[in-house]
């Protein structure tokens, strides 16, 4: 059946021995499901070189999968001087394969794809994040921030209209934004996908009234919209009111230092614990040991610990969470007021068990539709398509501005 190089954005660590490692991003089980349709997938990924593999690591490399390892870099900074480097090494990766797919938005992809058209080569695309997530950071200022989410915005929509197939797991906003083309296959499934193992039979029971309550989230540090200092603020409204509530973040990110500052000047220094990057493991027992999950911050698409969460059958409230609305409970959903909303919306459950039961059974149901066998066989039809497309030669832009002119 051929071999797919996959373009990725995550970055791995590979020891001495050859093995690659990652912490927090997909491991082996993740890729292997390109093997619905091919033999051996080919990861296209930055790859840094480690004496050993980093605490509660999982192996990617194994049973089908292969790294191709592409020059670490740091941020664009880091890129700039490889960029040349970076280019051969993308061209070496796809030269022998029978098909690509991007996972985009991503560095890489924005530099094959200039490779691929000079060869008239085709390549689908797996719409997996929003641009604007990319280029988020305190380190970045703000015109130069717009033009370069505007700049990979462009790149993706050209991308997804030139594409033989392209698939989006980001919800409707950027189908919408970044249509396919005319002659393109499209595609829509969730990226995550969780096994019958992930999930509790019922919903969880509410804490003992006027006990300690334990909120939980998850997601990267590093971004200037991850949303924890709004978790921070509605916590130390509710403890006014004499509502004790913990707070454990699994993430780690340049914010780090900052939030816990914060957290001691709101007087929550012992009751915020930043656990930091945990292995996919350990996180079901983090979710399993809280009382409520909140989702802090507005992403492209469904997080899979979110996901996971409502899974394990915990009340999810989410902020900001516009592009996907139908996952959540109207009224644990927070797109405006903030601090205060979220507290209102916390205290809300707290005292009213029954109701967090309900929104946690609710939440339950619907993270069973992202249950392996519903999804995967959507994907793996969407995998066949893009394998059977082969190597067409892709449409001209100008070819195709004169097939669709208006005629006279």
């Amino acid at each position: 059946m051929g071999t797919v190089a996959v373009s990725t954005r995550t970055r791995f660590q590979r020891t001495p021995d050859g093995a690659v490692w990652t912490v927090n991003g997909p491991a082996h089980a993740f890729w292997t499901r390109y093997l619905s349709a091919f033999d051996r997938v080919r990861l296209l990924a930055e790859v840094a070189d480690v004496p050993l593999p980093p605490n509660g690591a999982s192996r990617v490399d194994g049973a089908g999968v292969e790294i191709w390892p592409l020059p670490y870099g740091r941020g664009p900074r880091g890129l700039l001087p490889g960029r040349a480097a970076l280019r051969r090494s993308l061209r070496y990766g796809v030269d022998d394969v029978d098909a690509v797919i991007l996972r985009s938005p991503s560095p890489a992809a924005g530099l094959l794809v200039p490779i691929l058209r000079r060869w008239h080569r085709g390549y689908a695309v797996e719409v997996v994040a929003d641009p604007q997530d990319m280029f988020d950071g305190p380190v970045v200022t703000y015109p130069v921030r717009r033009w370069r989410v505007h700049r990979a915005v462009r790149q993706l929509r050209e991308q997804c209209r030139d594409a033989t197939a392209v698939a989006y797991t980001t919800g409707t906003s950027l189908q919408l934004r970044c249509p396919p083309g005319p002659h393109t296959v499209a595609a829509d499934y969730p990226d995550v996908d969780l096994r019958a193992d992930a999930f509790v039979g019922e919903p969880r029971e509410p804490a003992a009234p006027g006990g300690p309550v334990t909120l939980v989230s998850a997601g990267t540090l590093d971004r200037s919209r991850h949303g924890v200092d709004v978790v921070l603020a509605a916590m130390r409204r509710l403890a006014d009111d004499g509502i004790r509530v913990d707070l454990v973040h699994l993430g780690d990110g340049r914010s780090r230092t900052r939030l816990e500052r914060r957290a001691a000047r709101l007087g929550l220094a012992e009751r915020v614990v930043i656990a930091g990057e945990r292995p996919a493991a350990e996180i079901r027992s983090w979710l399993d040991a809280a009382d409520v999950f909140v989702s802090p911050a507005s992403v492209g698409a469904p997080s899979p610990v979110v996901v996971e969460a409502m899974a394990r059958g915990l009340p999810v409230v989410a902020v900001a969470a516009v592009d996907q609305p139908d996952l959540f409970e109207a009224d644990c959903l927070v797109t405006t007021g903030g601090p205060a909303a979220l507290a209102e919306v916390v205290r809300r459950l707290l005292i009213q068990p029954q109701r967090m039961v309900e929104v946690a059974a609710a939440g339950l149901v619907r993270s069973r539709g992202y249950r392996t066998e519903v999804v995967a066989p959507r994907r793996a039809m969407f995998y066949r398509a893009v394998r059977m497309a082969g190597r067409p030669t892709p449409v001209a832009p100008a070819a195709r501005a004169r097939e669709h002119a208006p005629t006279s």
